[in-house]
């Protein structure tokens, strides 16, 4: 099982949730909602991981990118406050990794409706971030029953791979496996420019990293790992021709995915992000009936601008109220 490929882990408790409450004073919230971690068994034996907030049932699912976690949406849902789902993609957080390490959209989204059909009672605003966004459209097409909207935040098929914003994150992972400490993965972050203000950094490497049995530091996610796996022997030559081949699968899968979506669609695209006016041009024209709201950030909005993405969301909601 997935798990198996996992380095022996030490006893790395803390509250996880031990930040909401900065989060939430940064915001000027001040009510923090009930918050908890939530397991389910699939059927291979692995087991997808999730982020409840709220007492009640949730309205609105969020699907993290690549290399984040669902806690990368924690501020943001403290400034929607509504009741909500964030759930660790398969590979990511504490949902166990693939054993074939396919993170394609359509087996990412398999794991999301069995998700959905366990701890969701109605039909869901769903959000997806980046890879999030792909899967999200999977999922709405797939079981257009779960999803009453598609919000697609800074992403489409026709993305580029080896544009400089994805390489550069492809290039971040793709250093050392293991670190003495979370202070070097901090460091590193924002030589990178990543992360935001060090505090902003310190809260997500924490949140996306784990203590091993032998005292090192990981990243969870299993994209470092693979990326640091790829042979020495790659050339740039060799990596863009693999880039291409992946970006195709994507473009074809995620193209007829969104086509076959029968539920509103939005896509929020950071002005600064990974979507570029091509990208833009394409999407508009193979997805007419969507709604386009550029916004003033980079590509993770959920990090950069919540507050913003909050009102988007809560827009979303109200109207399929």
């Amino acid at each position: 099982m997935a798990d198996a490929a996992d380095a022996p882990r030490a006893v790395d408790v803390f509250d996880e949730f031990s930040f909401l409450p900065a989060q939430a004073a940064e915001l000027g919230v001040t009510a923090i909602p009930r918050a908890e971690r939530l397991d389910l068994a699939l059927p291979d034996g692995r087991t997808l991981s999730a982020l409840r907030y709220g007492g009640d049932a949730p309205r609105v699912t969020f699907l993290h990118g690549a290399g984040l976690n669902a806690h990368t949406w924690d501020t943001t849902i403290l400034a929607l406050g509504a009741p909500a789902l964030a759930i660790d993609l398969a590979g990511h957080g504490d949902s166990s990794w693939r054993d074939d390490v396919n993170y394609t959209a359509h087996p990412l989204a398999e794991d999301v409706v069995r998700a959905l059909d366990a701890w969701t009672t109605g039909p869901q605003v769903l959000v997806g971030h980046s890879l999030g966004g792909l899967v999200a459209a999977a999922v709405a097409a797939s079981r257009p029953d779960l999803v009453c909207e598609l919000v697609v935040v800074d992403i489409t098929p026709g993305v580029d791979v080896n544009a400089s914003g994805p390489s550069q994150l492809r290039d971040f992972f793709s250093g050392p496996t293991d670190w003495a400490t979370r202070d070097e993965l901090v460091d590193r972050a924002l030589a990178f420019g990543l992360g935001g203000t060090r505090q902003a950094a310190e809260r997500g490497v924490y949140l996306n990293s784990r203590v091993r049995a032998d005292g090192r530091v990981e990243w969870k996610h299993h994209f470092a790992h693979l990326a640091a796996a790829r042979p020495s022997t790659d050339t740039p030559a060799a990596d863009a021709t693999a880039g291409s081949a992946l970006a195709a699968l994507l473009s074809s899968s995620g193209w007829d995915d969104l086509a076959g979506v029968p539920a509103p669609i939005t896509l929020l695209r950071g002005e600064r992000g990974y979507v570029t006016d091509a990208n833009l041009a394409e999407f508009v024209e193979r997805v007419p009936n969507a709604r386009i709201e550029p916004v003033a950030s980079g590509h993770n909005v959920q990090e950069e601008i919540p507050a913003v993405l909050a009102a988007a969301v809560r827009g979303r909601l109200d109207a399929n109220a």
